[in-house]
């Protein structure tokens, strides 16, 4: 198989944003009355902010009529704490010149709305890097659904299956594998070993891990 683009995750693969929306989220929940552990939160990791609240409000019977101003608040809450602390995870450089020298196209899909992505770009300096950028910020479903990573394709005018995915949740990588792409996943260090992750296609530690025998191996190559 011939590898024509690459399409990368945003929030924990490139920027280190997760412990902001774990903070977002909780002081959210905390507004009407409920705390959330660690262990919860991270079973709905990746999930668009319309469909976390929601998984939690019926999780703990919260009436749905308070949903669209939580989502406001907790989406103004990550903003805000993202753009103030939000950081870039080592090797995103080497990554993205290691597709560029390949004359690979760039694509970036994402769960976050585009106010948000705006914020990462002009925070991390990445005007220049990609081709296009989907969000499944307006979309019917988010991920796992794997429209946002069909219509980042389609934006590149590439099919899905010469695509490569790079990953770091559960939910993106199923929307990877749904939409037919390879996909790479870099795990958060703490649930590396879980082996719910098999179902990628390739594992790794972090981004700046990824050499020729990786991309030779997602190719088919012995």
């Amino acid at each position: 198989m011939q590898y024509e683009a690459v399409i990368f995750d945003m929030d924990g693969l490139l920027i280190d944003s997760e412990p902001q929306w774990q903070e977002a989220g909780r002081e959210t929940l905390e507004q009407y009355g409920h705390k959330l552990s660690d262990k919860q939160y991270h079973t709905s990791t990746g999930l668009r902010t319309e469909e976390w609240i929601e998984h939690w409000f019926r999780h703990f019977n919260i009436d749905m009529i308070n949903a669209p101003a939580a989502i406001d608040l907790l989406v103004k809450k990550a903003i805000e704490k993202i753009e103030k602390k939000g950081k870039a995870f080592a090797g995103i450089d080497e990554i993205f010149q290691f597709f560029t020298e390949r004359n690979f196209r760039m694509g970036l899909a994402t769960s976050s709305p585009m106010a948000l992505v705006d914020v990462v770009i002009k925070k991390l300096k990445l005007h220049s890097t990609f081709d296009t950028i989907a969000s499944a910020g307006e979309l019917p479903d988010g991920k796992p659904h794997p429209q946002v990573y069909i219509n980042c394709a389609a934006q590149l005018n590439c099919p899905p299956l010469h695509c490569i995915a790079f990953e770091d949740s559960f939910h993106g990588m199923i929307a990877a594998k749904a939409a037919m792409m390879k996909c790479v996943i870099i795990p958060a260090a703490a649930g590396f070993d879980h082996p719910k992750w098999n179902a990628a296609d390739l594992k790794l530690r972090r981004l700046s891990d990824f050499r020729e025998e990786h991309l030779h191996q997602l190719s088919g190559g012995s």
